[in-house]
């Protein structure tokens, strides 16, 4: 199964692309990190990010789109942001006929680091092997745990 991991922001969005499944060997495709400067436009900002998916789902070809879904943030305009960038990614997918799946932080780290309790070092070693390199940016590395847990 081929799988678009999502880790949403407004500033730095990671996306991955893996492909996996029961008995097969899980391996990395893409890794990146889709950035928009804080004081560019919003409806702007979301349109690079939309533009920067769709081109991600028209290349890979992916068969579901695993998304993190805003759980809890203390700052409001930082979750707004983040689940404004997951909306548009959401749509991006729908419009393609992609089924959309939403994972909370704490089912990401299961995924990424095997284990609810990991932290951000259980999911970077996590996801090495699968890289075959150094661990991505932040958000590229929760991109790619998102879509761990959706091929395993």
């Amino acid at each position: 199964m081929r799988v678009m991991g999502v880790d949403p922001g407004l500033t730095r969005c990671g996306i991955s692309m893996v492909e996996g499944g029961a008995g097969r060997t899980v391996r990395a495709i893409a890794v990146d990190v889709v950035r928009t400067p804080a004081e560019m436009d919003l409806a702007q900002r979301l349109l690079r990010i939309a533009d920067a998916a769709e081109d991600w789902m028209g290349t890979h070809r992916p068969e579901v789109v695993a998304i993190e879904r805003v759980f809890a943030q203390h700052n409001v305009r930082t979750a707004m942001g983040t689940a404004q960038a997951g909306g548009v990614i959401a749509l991006a997918a729908a419009r393609r006929g992609i089924p959309v799946m939403f994972h909370t932080p704490s089912e990401v780290k299961a995924a990424g680091a095997g284990h609810r309790g990991g932290d951000n070092n259980h999911v970077y070693a996590k996801v090495t092997p699968i890289q075959g390199r150094a661990p991505p940016p932040h958000p590229a590395a929760y991109a790619a745990a998102q879509a761990l847990g959706n091929c395993q």
